[in-house]
């Protein structure tokens, strides 16, 4: 599942845990690696025994494992799709490491924004995407990286003008992510600026020239511009780049459309940023 292998690889180091142990110069690394261990045994249960490993993470919260209990236990949450319970489990690692500064609690805010998208709850999410890109810890990619994402909370919120500045903002801290210039092409085309639309295009492309949701996008700019041609010809780039994916399914319809329709209407897109 995508949001969880997206999740899963953003995971942060666990935190240290609380010794009992004296003061001694090993006994903060010997709690850090400890914690750490049981982490990461933690987030490789979940692939193959997801019970077991949010039985272990709510067993260890109890135990006042703190942020990495937390942090496990959201990521078991994710993998079944229990997208409520996730934003509310990063939430609360997010605030004990305000609490704790810790620093790490924008990362937590953008992984609890992550999972109020995948779960439909948009105002949610971008009010914890607010909460994340408020703070001074994140990364200048991290902030591009969150940009992105509120952007996409915004266009399922309706608010094109709101996604337009964050989609500008990302272009600037994140400029190599095709994914950004496929968003922004896609909102510029569904905001009616068709020259934006196909400039964006053109630089996704390039940075993606293999990629199915590009040329899809490609072939919707294109038709919109009155060039069913270029249309054709990009989504049967699209088709044959996702044989078996939505992307590639929409990018049929679209060609059978074309054929068996005089409809000067652009076909439904799955690019867009939502």
């Amino acid at each position: 599942m995508i949001i969880l292998a997206t999740l899963m690889l953003a995971a942060a180091p666990a935190a240290p845990a609380p010794s009992a142990a004296p003061a001694t110069p090993a006994a903060p690394a010997a709690a850090a690696n400890s914690a750490e261990a049981r982490f990461n045994s933690c987030v490789s249960l979940i692939p193959s025994d997801v019970a077991t490993a949010q039985a272990h993470a709510e067993k260890w919260r109890q135990e006042n494992g703190g942020l990495p209990a937390l942090h496990c236990l959201a990521l078991a949450f994710v993998a079944q799709d229990r997208f409520g319970p996730a934003v509310t489990t990063f939430e609360q690692a997010a605030k004990m490491a305000l609490l704790n500064r810790d620093g790490r609690a924008a990362f937590f805010y953008v992984q609890a924004g992550n999972a109020a998208v995948a779960g439909d709850d948009p105002s949610r999410a971008r009010g914890l995407f607010d909460a994340a890109l408020a703070l001074p810890t994140l990364s200048a990619a991290q902030q591009g990286e969150a940009h992105l994402d509120r952007a996409r909370a915004d266009v399922v919120l309706n608010d094109l003008p709101g996604a337009r500045v964050d989609l500008d903002a990302a272009l600037k801290l994140v400029p190599a992510d095709p994914m950004g210039w496929l968003l922004s092409a896609t909102l510029a085309r569904r905001m009616g600026d068709l020259k934006r639309a196909e400039a964006d295009i053109a630089t996704a492309m390039a940075k993606a020239p293999d990629d199915a949701a590009v040329a899809y996008e490609a072939g919707n700019i294109a038709y919109a511009l009155d060039a069913p041609k270029a249309a054709q010809a990009a989504w049967q780039r699209a088709a044959e780049a996702d044989k078996t994916g939505p992307v590639g399914d929409n990018a049929r319809r679209a060609l059978e459309q074309v054929v068996t329709s005089s409809t000067t209407s652009t076909p439904a897109t799955t690019s867009d940023p939502h």
